[in-house]
């Protein structure tokens, strides 16, 4: 998540988000909002580390999307707001059904777990994207390498958490976040041969480089 700032000290510098858009960031606050509840002491227990350092991931999502808020046109706001809205009914009924219908740590872990998994692997499965764009263009411009790296020990990190004690839920998305990684890591290093340090030809440098969007598609989230 911190590898993103760039992107907004950009925006805050331009004081425009330009082709810029919102929706792995919004992607990242429903995924952070689950693993908070996932990770608290009524659902799962003994995993309130996984609630604090996604209730930090969630607190830095909604910093970007006010930095989006202030600085973007009208119907930017308003879809980013929808989203949002949509996001924060979602969390309500998943909580009041969780706690409702479920009266046992395990069913509630369960079910939370469930959920987590299938928004990891959506926002894991993202860079399949970007990657793709990497082969055809065999440029690895359209490929941050520090985000990539931050994929790949994401990915090995929680894994490694989710072995002491066995926890599928974060294994799965995270054991997929870590080979998505070292596929990337791969990628760039085979096509860092392809791709020049500096354009000799005085062509426009903006017409190699992703847009805003592009480049977010490699982040991952926190758990």
């Amino acid at each position: 998540m911190v590898g993103r700032m760039p992107t907004f000290i950009g925006i805050l510098s331009r004081k425009s988000v330009e082709q810029f858009k919102p929706d792995p960031y919004l992607a990242t606050i429903v995924n952070c909002m689950l693993w908070v509840f996932y990770g608290l002491p009524f659902v799962h227990p003994d995993t309130i580390l996984v609630a604090t350092i996604n209730g930090v991931g969630l607190a830095i999502e909604l910093i970007y999307t006010i930095i989006f808020f202030i600085y973007a046109e009208k119907k930017g706001r308003m879809k980013a707001a929808a989203w949002i809205a949509i996001e924060v009914v979602f969390m309500a009924i998943v909580v009041a059904l969780t706690m409702t219908m479920f009266h046992s740590t395990t069913k509630r872990s369960n079910v939370v777990g469930v959920l987590c998994v299938i928004f990891g692997l959506i926002m894991y499965i993202s860079p399949l994207t970007i990657m793709g764009k990497v082969i055809t263009t065999q440029s690895i411009k359209y490929m941050p390498f520090y985000l990539s790296l931050a994929t790949f020990a994401n990915g090995v990190v929680w894994t490694i958490y989710a072995l002491m004690p066995v926890d599928p839920y974060i294994i799965i998305p995270n054991g997929l976040g870590a080979i998505s990684g070292a596929v990337q890591l791969i990628l760039y290093a085979y096509y860092s041969r392809f791709t020049p340090k500096h354009h000799d030809d005085g062509g426009d440098d903006d017409e190699m480089k992703p847009n805003s969007a592009d480049l977010q598609m490699v982040a991952a989230p926190s758990v």
